[in-house]
């Protein structure tokens, strides 16, 4: 019994040491959970408040702007500032005017060259025709000098942007552009499915899961000027209802009746543009987006488009920026479509490459600052011209102040063959309808057949430009000044015809392919792109 209670004693204390270190084991244990617990906590919390760090939120998250915006370019072909925002009382744009009433106009906006190619490949290179190579059309074999040129297109693709084009691109090489997405790559001139832009749109909008920047290119208002497409606009204009452009400074009604079709033309891009921004509020994305609209260069009309005066160069800008633009503001700063590339690479956070000539717009258009005014801004702009297609060579260069504007006209004294291109593109008896007009109208249009080397205006009192004051001794220090500034811009730019061999050998390479008097494309050879900077490995100035 005694054995057997002590080997019970043994096993009782056996036992409740056992229990006693199992006390401890789980007592151990539970204390090591709870500190890692504990650290696991304090270690989330130091997370936390390293990414506030490093990554500050506003109050309200769903407020905070995205870093790049989306950006839509709407382009119009053959257009000035035929507009109701612009003054037109012809017109009827209740769309472009409410982009002008929500965004910002510019009043004082060109293109560098009155062509379609041409505006548009610098606008798209941030360069002028002469610095990019794309002096003429595409359509008639001009180009840009090099594949690799830095262009809008690229730089937004680069940097992570969606990019697309509905419409023509009409820039050689079309390679040079790397779009995503490409819907209408004709012309269209024909004006057929117009329906199909908004509705290409609204694919590109909701298919897009990245920023995206598009390009919109419509056929209005380009020739043949069409009234009335599917029953758009309701009403067209007929010429009892118009005066013709003040620029052409002719009235007929034979030009009443072009104006009235020009207007048409005008009333119906409107109506395709309000499709277009619909399509983009319909995608939930118009707040996150800018929207840029611009004519690529003047009327096909008298004093017009493949000219340098006001009436071709001067176009429509609108810029719209929700949360960014002031409601309403008006800029009459000189500016030019130059200026659109550094503009919208700045908001979208891409480095601008330093070799563009134009400069960003951002400034212009987050305040009604009248501190920009000229001095602090753009005290001169240019432009130049040198032809459309083979048939009207004639180079030009232009420089204007707040002011007066200088056209220099490089084959001055020569007729000038763009002249009797246009005149003949209207109707039968049009140089009775200029024989019969005010005498300094009569003047203007004689001048323009035959330009002499300088062509001065003092667009304040004569806006329109039909009296040459370059041989008023009273305007001759402003001739000398102007003459000046554009000999030193065509330095700094490395204007190739500069070089009289170069310009001799690119006339004589367009008037290689006349036969019988008429241009033939299939004989034009040209090899400008090589010889105009022979001279410069990189292929530009």
């Amino acid at each position: 019994m005694r054995d057997s209670a002590h080997a019970g004693l043994r096993d009782l204390r056996t036992h409740s040491a056992s229990n006693t270190a199992k006390m401890k084991s789980t007592k151990t244990l539970l204390a090591l959970r709870q500190f890692i617990k504990t650290a696991r906590n304090a270690f989330l919390v130091l997370l936390l408040i390293f990414a506030n760090m490093l990554s500050p939120v506003t109050c309200d998250s769903q407020a905070k702007e995205p870093e790049s915006p989306n950006i839509l370019v709407i382009v119009s072909e053959d257009n000035g500032q035929e507009l109701g925002c612009y003054g037109n009382r012809h017109v009827s744009t209740p769309v472009l005017d409410g982009l002008a009433e929500r965004g910002v106009r510019f009043h004082n906006a060109y293109v560098p060259q009155a062509g379609c190619s041409q505006s548009r490949a610098a606008y798209l290179t941030g360069l002028y025709p002469h610095q990019n190579g794309q002096i003429g059309l595409a359509t008639w074999k001009f180009r840009m000098y090099r594949e690799d040129q830095p262009n809008l297109v690229r730089s937004l693709h680069n940097a992570g942007y969606r990019t697309g084009i509905i419409g023509k691109l009409h820039v050689n090489p079309a390679a040079a552009f790397p779009f995503d997405f490409q819907q209408i790559p004709s012309s269209n001139f024909s004006r057929k499915k117009l329906d199909n832009y908004a509705r290409h749109a609204a694919d590109f909008f909701s298919e897009s899961t990245q920023p995206f920047f598009l390009i919109v290119n419509y056929p209005d208002a380009h020739r043949p000027f069409t009234n009335q497409i599917s029953g758009i606009p309701q009403k067209p204009l007929t010429a009892s209802d118009v005066t013709p452009l003040d620029y052409m400074g002719l009235d007929s009604p034979q030009l009443r009746a072009e104006t009235a079709s020009y207007y048409n033309c005008m009333n119906r891009l409107d109506h395709l543009i309000g499709d277009l921004l619909a399509q983009l509020k319909k995608s939930g994305k118009r707040k996150e987006t800018m929207v840029v609209y611009f004519g690529d260069h003047g009327a096909d009309l008298l004093r017009g488009k493949r000219t340098s005066y006001e009436g071709g160069v001067r176009i429509p800008l609108i810029i719209d920026w929700p949360n960014h633009t002031e409601n309403g503001n008006v800029r009459s700063e000189l500016v030019s479509t130059l200026d659109l590339m550094p503009t919208l690479l700045e908001v979208a956070g891409v480095e601008i490459p330093s070799t563009l000539a134009g400069k960003s717009l951002t400034p212009l258009l987050r305040s009604r600052n009248t501190d920009l005014r000229e001095s602090n801004w753009r005290q001169y702009l240019f432009t130049e011209y040198h032809l459309h297609s083979a048939h009207n060579y004639f180079p030009q260069r232009t420089v204007r102040d707040s002011r007066y504007k200088l056209i220099e006209n490089l084959q001055a004294d020569e007729i000038n063959p763009g002249y009797s291109f246009t005149i003949k593109r209207f109707f039968d008896g049009l140089e009775k309808v200029i024989d019969a007009a005010p005498n300094r109208v009569r003047a203007a249009y004689r001048l323009m057949e035959k330009p002499p080397k300088h062509e001065l205006y003092d667009l304040r009192n004569d806006p329109w430009e039909f009296e040459n004051l370059a041989n008023d001794t009273r305007h001759q220090a402003t001739l000398t000044r102007l003459t000046g500034v554009l000999e030193q811009w065509r330095e700094q730019t490395g204007d190739p015809l500069l070089n009289p061999k170069s310009a001799a050998q690119l006339k004589a390479e367009i008037e290689a392919c006349f036969v019988d008097g008429t241009p033939e494309k299939a004989s034009l050879e040209l090899d400008y792109p090589r010889y105009f900077f022979s001279s410069s490995a990189e292929g530009q100035p």
